[in-house]
């Protein structure tokens, strides 16, 4: 029973994996450094941080790329 949840547990966090790699794809960043994609991540944290309105606004953003798929 353990090994099945252990296998379960890996198996959801490299589907989480995948799915975060998609979404820098999806942005256009594929071909970046890992190191700029890294603080481009952490600025954002600290701006979410101390914007609240900034989440709101990214968010939009991200639903309208979304929207967008089909087309």
């Amino acid at each position: 029973m353990q090994r099945t949840t252990a296998t379960n547990a890996r198996k959801k966090d490299a589907h989480e994996k995948i799915a975060l790699g998609g979404l820098i794809v999806k942005a256009g960043l594929r071909f970046e450094k890992r190191a700029l994609l890294l603080g481009a991540l952490i600025e954002l944290g600290r701006r979410l941080k101390a914007d609240p309105g900034e989440r709101e606004r990214l968010t939009a953003i991200g639903a309208e790329a979304f929207a967008n798929d089909g087309e």
